[in-house]
């Protein structure tokens, strides 16, 4: 079925639709990971978004049953240059094209994504529809939308829940969470509660934890006022770890500013240097802001890691406080795991703090 993608500058992709058959509009964006198409499809940062992968061929292992890391994806459609006549892969449960009808996103295929991406890297990430007909109705629609400020609100746990252990007691405050985050403590053995993104500072420290991690999600970090007040409130009480957009927050709590970038960084092939000890790893990263350099106070926060390639703030640790936080995605999926030990060292501040106030 013969389907177009319209970008708000009034450009005009023809293509193949595939997946749902439905109209979707939202913010188009690109990803520049070679695989682990399911876990970006299924990643709620995207939530709103179109997302445009610059890989040429998406779907050829198909959609298994291990790599989810959310259970209900919110994005709102996927760009491809081409997808297989028939993927195969042994863990391999549907296809791309099926999962996508299951989950009501629609597809598009046979667009040129390199030209798709020029654009976008030349003019920043804008809004772009996925329709029948790129008609003049289509274009006011697609000029009329206005992008939601309540993101995190509509992907958040609506209730706490647990993922039981016997471990430390980890507090997950969830802005969008990855599945893979709860893995990584999970393999620590920690006692896990998720909490909805509006959760105080006093319902946090009722529940006596050990450690708070701070998630990533969607959208503009001054969105969530509600969070940079709670991070206020537990700093200094007890260890935090901010990833992704828990990063921004606890910039943000801590009198830094953020910035909305021009195409952001989405893929995991992201070289960041350590500061103190010049180690590169290769990370994975999706997100649209950033932390402003010039706004960090060097009194309060050190600046533990910057991008290579466009020195981005990427980590920051609290000079007085046990809390520190990275742009990138530690627990990865998809890509490298060069930076996992940092959940080590999540674990091992918790162990210290604890043991300082013994």
């Amino acid at each position: 079925m013969k389907r177009y993608l319209i970008l708000e500058d009034g450009t005009i992709f023809a293509g193949t639709g595939f997946g749902a058959p439905i109209v979707s509009t939202g913010e188009i964006v690109f990803n520049t990971g070679m695989s682990g198409y399911q876990e970006t499809i299924t990643d709620q940062s995207y939530n709103g978004q179109i997302i445009a992968f610059t890989y040429p061929l998406i779907g050829n292992y198909g959609v298994n049953r291990d790599d989810f890391e959310s259970i209900k994806p919110t994005c709102k459609g996927v760009v491809v240059h081409e997808t297989p006549r028939l993927a195969n892969n042994w863990r391999m449960n549907m296809s791309l094209d099926d999962f996508l009808k299951q989950k009501n996103i629609p597809g598009i295929t046979d667009i040129d994504t390199r030209a798709l991406t020029r654009r976008l890297r030349d003019k920043g990430t804008m809004k772009a529809s996925i329709v029948d007909a790129a008609d003049d109705h289509a274009f006011d629609q697609l000029k009329a939308l206005v992008l939601p400020k309540n993101q995190v609100q509509q992907v958040s746990t609506a209730k706490p829940y647990p993922s039981p252990a016997s471990g430390r007691n980890i507090i997950v405050i969830d802005f969008g969470l990855k599945h893979s985050i709860l893995r990584e403590l999970s393999k620590r053995n920690c006692n896990i509660t998720v909490l909805p993104y509006n959760t105080s500072a006093a319902e946090i420290l009722s529940l006596d934890p050990d450690g708070v991690m701070l998630t990533n999600g969607p959208g503009d970090p001054e969105d969530v006022p509600e969070a940079i007040e709670m991070i206020k409130g537990i700093q200094g009480k007890v260890p935090i770890f901010g990833i992704c957009l828990g990063h921004q927050l606890f910039a943000l709590a801590n009198g830094a500013k953020t910035y909305k970038m021009k195409f952001g960084h989405r893929g995991f092939n992201h070289p960041v240097r350590e500061v103190a000890t010049k180690r590169i790893d290769f990370t994975a990263q999706n997100h649209g802001y950033a932390v402003a350099a010039n706004s960090i106070d060097p009194q309060n926060l050190l600046v533990t890691h910057i991008e290579i390639n466009d020195q981005t703030i990427e980590g920051l640790r609290h000079r007085q406080y046990p809390a520190f936080s990275v742009q990138f995605h530690p627990d990865a999926a998809p890509g490298p795991h060069d930076a996992v030990h940092l959940f080590d060292e999540f674990i091992d501040m918790i162990d210290n703090f604890n043991y300082r106030q013994k």
